[in-house]
Parts: C-alpha cells; sequence; structure tokens
C-alpha cells in the first residue's frame, strides 16, 4: 500500500472512532446514540430521561437507575423484594429530573422528602399530601481517613479538596464555604439557596452524592474520569464518610417514636419499683416472722418459770 493511502485510511479511520463515540462521561448509567442530525443523546437508565453530558445529572434519576442496574458486587435483587430502608427506594421524579415531594414504596406506603430525596415526615398511606419540596441548602460532610505517622499539611488538604469540588464536581467555590482539617478528621460545608443558584449551576445535593460514590470506590463517572485523592503525592484513603443534609425548614417528625420510647422507659422503671417493694414486703415479712417466733419462745420459757416457782 502507498503511503498516501494509508495515511488517508488512517484517518478515515479515526473520524470514523470519532463519530461513534456516543457516551456520557459524566454518567456511566445512561444508554446513548446519534440521532438522526448526528448529534449524541443520552438517557438515564431506568427512567429514560434525557441528560445533560456536560455537567452532573440529578441525584433522584442517578437513584432510579441504581434499582435497574445489577452492580457485580452484589446478588440479583428478587423482583417483588424490598428492604424497609429509607435510603433505599425506588424514587418519582419530576420532569426536569428532581424529586416529587411525595414518594411511595410498593407497599403503597408513602413519605414527603427533601431535594436531596431523604425523608423529613413520618409515613403514611396514598392520602399523605406533601404541600412542597423542601430545599436541601447545606450539606455537611464529615470523613475520616487512615491514620498516618504524620498528619497532612492543613492548607493542602483545604486546596486539594477545593480544587476537586470545583473541577471535577463543577461547583463554583462560592458554595464551597468552608473545608477544615484536623487530624485525621475532615469537614466540608456545601451551601446553596435556591436564590443563589443559576440555571447553570449544579447543585450541591448532585455534587454531594457524586463525592459521596467516588470516596466509596462506586463512581458514576465513566472509568476515563477516575478519582485520585492523594495530597502532595501522598493518597489519602477514607475510611469513613457521613453526609448530613440541611433543609430551609426543620423536618415535620411527630413525638411518636419519642413518646413510646419514653413510654417503654416509664414502664420498665415503674416493674422495678414493684419488684423492688414486692421483695422489700417479703423480707420484711420473713425477718417480722422471726421476731414473733422468738418473742413467743421467750414468753413460753418465763410462763414455764413462773409455775415452776408456784407452791
Amino acid at each position: 500500500m502507498e503511503p498516501e493511502n494509508a495515511v488517508l485510511l488512517l484517518m478515515l479511520v479515526t473520524v470514523s472512532a470519532a463519530q461513534n463515540d456516543c457516551s456520557c462521561l459524566n454518567n456511566k448509567r445512561t444508554h446513548c446514540d446519534f440521532d438522526t442530525s448526528g448529534k449524541c443523546l443520552c438517557r438515564s437508565v431506568g427512567s429514560n430521561h434525557q441528560v445533560d453530558c456536560s455537567t452532573l445529572t440529578s441525584k433522584c434519576l442517578l437513584k432510579k437507575a441504581e434499582m435497574f442496574t445489577v452492580d457485580s458486587k452484589r446478588f440479583p435483587k428478587p423482583s417483588h423484594g424490598y428492604l424497609d430502608n429509607d435510603g433505599i427506594y425506588d424514587p418519582d421524579c419530576e420532569d426536569n429530573g428532581v424529586f416529587k415531594a411525595r414518594q411511595c414504596n410498593q407497599t403503597d406506603t408513602c413519605w414527603c422528602v427533601n431535594t436531596a430525596g431523604i425523608r423529613r415526615t413520618e409515613k403514611g398511606d396514598r392520602n399523605l399530601i406533601c404541600n412542597e419540596l423542601v430545599r436541601t441548602n447545606w450539606i455537611f460532610i464529615e470523613m475520616k481517613h487512615r491514620e498516618m505517622n504524620a498528619p497532612f499539611a492543613a492548607s493542602e488538604v483545604e486546596t486539594i479538596l477545593r480544587q476537586i469540588v470545583q473541577d471535577r464536581y463543577y461547583l463554583r467555590s462560592e458554595y464551597i464555604p468552608l473545608i477544615e482539617y484536623q487530624y485525621p478528621y475532615i469537614h466540608i460545608d456545601l451551601k446553596q439557596n435556591a436564590t443563589q443558584k443559576s440555571y447553570r449551576d449544579v447543585d450541591i445535593v448532585d455534587v454531594a452524592y457524586y463525592f459521596e460514590r467516588d470516596i466509596k470506590h462506586n463512581s458514576i463517572f465513566s472509568s476515563s474520569k477516575a478519582f485520585n485523592l492523594s495530597v502532595n503525592g501522598l493518597p489519602m484513603e477514607v475510611e469513613e464518610i457521613l453526609i448530613y443534609y440541611v433543609d430551609e425548614k426543620p423536618p415535620e417528625f411527630s413525638m411518636k417514636r419519642l413518646t413510646a420510647g419514653v413510654s417503654a422507659v416509664a414502664v420498665v422503671i415503674v416493674l422495678a419499683i414493684i419488684l423492688g417493694i414486692t421483695v422489700l414486703f417479703f423480707i420484711i415479712r420473713r425477718r417480722t416472722g422471726k421476731y414473733e417466733k422468738v418473742e413467743m419462745k421467750g414468753m413460753g420459757e418465763m410462763r414455764r418459770g413462773q409455775n415452776s416457782q408456784l407452791p
């Protein structure tokens, strides 16, 4: 083959491969294909909702996709099986990808959630009314890394984490008001009010979810966007991550569970008191009986002595 033809063939193969590369870099749980105009369109697994692959996918669509994705580290779920766990359910999403204010499971049990999909009310039936989707405007992230011979430099930890959150998750710096490091614990604050967030801004809820999955080595990004957390060339191995969600309005849990707990404690205390009184009663009764026997014996001996002295 002539050199000119070989170069031309290589160019054609390269162009063809580039044209066939239709995938979503920021969400591996999608199915992508070219439309009639040659544009690559990607839809979320489970909901078939079209997603914008230039940014993060909403947490609601991601959790819904998880229900339809078999994780190689888990056994396949039974078709009618479910867990009584608020963190695992098949969510209902709005057309724009956010959680619907009311969520229900297959047993017609319903509850109200915040924008993070976290339950914020007691559970009820299908008649439960959730008037609004309350916004989560503050996310408190706490991590603990594996102990080392010497701690990292606090300024380097803050710089690396702030850079990761900004570059990898597209979150503007103004929404990251605080990053603290006190060996071996790390604290990250994400704050974002509805009035601050523009249309193109990613939501802190989605950022926290992507970040948590990266930390737990179950990334949502495609394999070409690997996660590497290191400080000054040393890997930071996170052993624990806790995420707290704070809403614009306080949760609406009733006092039922607290009342039940207090009632149970009160019953135990009352039973203990009754048992103690009963035991004390028998002890006193037993001792009293002994005293009565001794007294009767003494009186009998005295009477016998008097009788022997009589003429």
